[in-house]
């Protein structure tokens, strides 16, 4: 049977290796995958990428101990403007370490923050590149801040020591000017910055009617991780977003994408505050000095006409005793066309009359002497039809209750008859 090892004697055998093999220290570049601080210490996970199909080629466990980290991070953080976080690229110095216990890691003595402001000056303007491309980079810039800017949706951290310098700012102007706050809070340090601010975006869109501008500002403290504003996605949502963004981040060192596309960037909350005091303080000069202009206008208009006016009451005299002169004439001449008019039509109205009356005379006469014959015809057929007439001929009329009888079978037995002859009257019973 073969004599197997213990696996602490192997993880001695293993370390002892490395502590020989390797003795030195390592420059490495690498991705953090995580980093977390805890009692001091830092703990990360390296890892590397496969550049075309971004396929994890390599991992490894690193750490930092305390009395290292404490002055390694400050001097990180004040080249970079940053902190650590995931996905950043670093470039770190490190020698290995094998416990029997804890198995392997890199123990990072130092880091270059001059890899990792390159990377992210590549990352930015790779960035900057296909925003340029998409042609969205300067849309924000055609945007106007509108003369009347009051109302303001803020995206901020409702605790942030920045929104309240921002709202002090703006209620506090020596002008007394007015406007209306509302905040949609938001993450604005660490990994959630990039997706909670979007999500803020996305509500003041869906009442995009309600606010006249945008302000994203930050501050109130150390300084801190600012890479959640150099992303892709925040950028073309603050490039197409329908309403004039102001960003005042507190970021001094660089402007970050998220300033280039907005359409405007002053440094911190107070100065976005006094950017919307002085747009609308400039609005009220303007609207103060066109009501003067106005009034200017007016005035000298109405100094205008009052001079007209005055001209015109002195030309009136003469000019209605011209206006009657020419009325007087023109009714004499319209009177003497008019009383000529009216004799000529009377004169031949008078002729027609006569006419009318000598033809009316003839017409009267002739329909008089025909309607007279007519009558004397209509006479002589009246009395070629009287009954009387013709019962001298030998003829009868044979009556039944008052009624003439023209057929006999009308009658029936017991019925009354009466017949008329020239001379008398017969009654008879129908049998």
């Amino acid at each position: 049977m073969p004599q197997a090892l213990s696996l602490y004697e192997l993880n001695s055998l293993v370390r002892e290796t490395i502590e020989t093999t390797l003795r030195g220290e390592y420059w490495v570049e690498a991705e953090l995958s995580e980093y977390r601080e805890n009692r001091g210490h830092c703990y990360m996970e390296l890892i590397q990428k496969d550049d075309n199909s971004a396929m994890l080629l390599a991992r490894a466990a690193a750490k930092c101990w305390r009395s290292t980290w404490q002055t390694i991070k400050p001097y990180f953080i004040r080249v970079t403007g940053q902190e650590l976080h995931a996905g950043m690229k670093v470039m770190l110095k490190v020698y290995p370490q094998f416990h029997e216990q804890y198995g392997f890691s890199w123990i990072v003595t130092d880091i270059n923050p001059e890899f990792t402001l390159g990377d992210m000056a590549r990352k930015r303007q790779e960035i900057i590149r296909q925003l340029k491309e998409e042609g969205v980079f300067d849309l924000q810039k055609d945007l106007r801040i509108p003369m009347f800017a009051q109302r303001i949706a803020v995206i901020s951290s409702a605790t942030a020591a920045g929104y309240g310098d921002f709202c002090n700012q703006l209620a506090d102007n020596s002008l007394h000017l007015i406007f209306h706050t509302e905040l949609f809070a938001s993450t604005m340090q660490g990994e959630h910055v990039e997706e909670s601010v979007i999500a803020a975006l996305n509500k003041i869109n869906d009442r995009a009617d309600d606010f006249d501008v945008v302000v994203i500002i930050r501050g109130g403290g150390g300084t801190s991780d600012f890479s959640g504003f150099d992303t892709l996605a925040l950028a073309e949502n603050v490039a197409n977003f329908p309403l004039p963004i102001i960003t005042g981040i507190g970021h001094d060192r660089d402007e970050c994408i998220l300033d280039m596309v907005s359409n405007t960037r002053v440094k911190t909350p107070t100065a976005a505050a006094a950017f919307l005091v002085d747009n609308l303080a400039a609005t009220y000069d303007a609207v103060a000095d066109a009501e003067k202009r106005i009034a200017r206008c007016v005035s000298h208009s109405l100094d205008v006409e009052h001079m007209r006016l005055d001209r015109l009451v002195k030309q009136i005299p003469l000019l209605f005793s011209t206006v009657r002169a020419k009325e007087e004439m023109r009714l004499q001449r319209a009177n003497i066309s008019i009383c000529s008019a009216a004799t000529s039509t009377i004169k031949a109205r008078g002729m027609e009359l006569a006419t009318l009356d000598r033809n009316l005379s003839n017409i009267t006469a002739h329909t008089m002497e025909t309607r007279h014959n007519r009558l004397k015809q209509l006479e002589l057929q009246l009395r070629a039809l009287d009954p009387a007439r013709m019962l001298k001929y030998g003829y009868s009329i044979t009556r039944i209750n008052g009624k003439a009888v023209y057929d006999a079978a009308t009658l029936k037995a017991g019925d009354t008859i009466e017949t008329t002859l020239r001379t008398g009257t017969i009654k008879s019973t129908v049998k």
